[in-house]
């Protein structure tokens, strides 16, 4: 049985909105609109952002996202001097709002069997990038060139994969980073999982064949595969000078 990774609506539709009734905004009194303060203004508009972009790309034009806001291109620029300012703020909300600093501790803490640690990060992470939103504006980024991914990916880097490795070594008895470098195809070993989990995602919302078992399974299977794979590959001792 194929099953969805996700309750929220797919992206698939058109992003317009209902037409209204003729003569429906015409009748409506000015008073009776609704006035957003600046603050519900501005994040309305990036909300929209979000959903915007990730259905049409980024090549999309911020005067359709104005219609689309029922407002006009100058206003949407009083909140968002250019649509470089207007891409920055999906970014910081979908990409680094909604990282939890929580993994980060979970990873390294060693009270917890390394198999657990990393398959409840993974649970966890998947439930925050496993959207249409997240992976669709991901994509689109990199074929845009944007500089979304090669940020994210270096805080990935910096944040979860050496500290992922750091883990593994300890788990192995091997020396710490302190003592020997992170090794090039030990951080290939933490991606070949990391974009196993991503691509999940891909394979939902870009070709539209959700997994056929729970992320919970998958993620507990490709972690078992990492610890049997750095048994078998790594060395277990420092390298000869």
């Amino acid at each position: 049985m194929v099953r969805s990774l996700t309750s929220k609506p797919s992206l698939a539709g058109p992003l317009t909105a209902a037409p209204s009734p003729r003569g429906a905004a015409a009748d409506t009194p000015p008073a009776a609109r609704r006035r957003l303060s600046p603050a519900d203004r501005e994040k309305s508009i990036a909300a929209a952002a979000i959903a915007f972009f990730a259905e049409r790309g980024f090549e999309g034009q911020t005067r359709e996202l104005a219609a689309i806001l029922g407002i006009t291109q100058p206003l949407l620029y009083r909140y968002f001097p250019s649509k470089e300012a207007l891409i920055e703020r999906v970014y910081q909300d979908v990409f680094v709002g909604r990282w939890d600093p929580f993994w980060e501790e979970l990873i390294g803490d060693r009270r917890i069997p390394i198999a657990d640690r990393l398959t409840r990060f993974y649970v966890s992470y998947a439930k925050v990038i496993l959207t249409p939103e997240w992976i669709r504006l991901f994509m689109f980024a990199g074929l845009k060139n944007l500089d979304f991914n090669a940020r994210y990916l270096k805080f990935l880097r910096d944040r979860i994969f050496e500290a992922v490795v750091e883990e593994l070594r300890d788990h192995f008895g091997r020396p710490s980073l302190k003592r020997v470098p992170v090794l090039d195809i030990e951080i290939e070993m933490v991606w070949s999982v990391h974009a196993s989990i991503f691509y999940l995602g891909v394979r939902e919302f870009i070709y539209r064949l959700p997994p056929g078992c729970s992320v919970q399974d998958i993620v507990a299977a490709k972690i078992q595969m990492l610890l049997g794979g750095v048994a078998a590959v790594l060395p277990a001792a420092e390298p000869a000078p």
